[in-house]
């Protein structure tokens, strides 16, 4: 998902830090996620935070989580 997130943000001219403001969602946060995404384990964010941060950047929760497919 945050891959996702970069690319939207790099295209929408954002920061993290904007991002921050615009979703309430502290900065630290936000770091976190970033540095912990490709990690085993790492912090993903909650439901949420994942709304806010799709409604923040204009997209759905599809478009923030890619191509990826549930399997059941």
């Amino acid at each position: 998902m945050w891959n996702k997130v970069e690319k939207i943000l790099k295209q929408k001219h954002l920061s993290i830090y904007r991002l921050s403001k615009m979703t309430g969602i502290h900065e630290t946060t936000l770091r976190n996620y970033r540095k912990n995404y490709s990690h085993p384990g790492g912090v993903s964010p909650s439901f949420k935070n994942a709304c806010k941060i799709a409604d923040a950047l204009g997209v759905s929760l599809d478009e923030l989580r890619g191509d990826k497919k549930c399997n059941h």
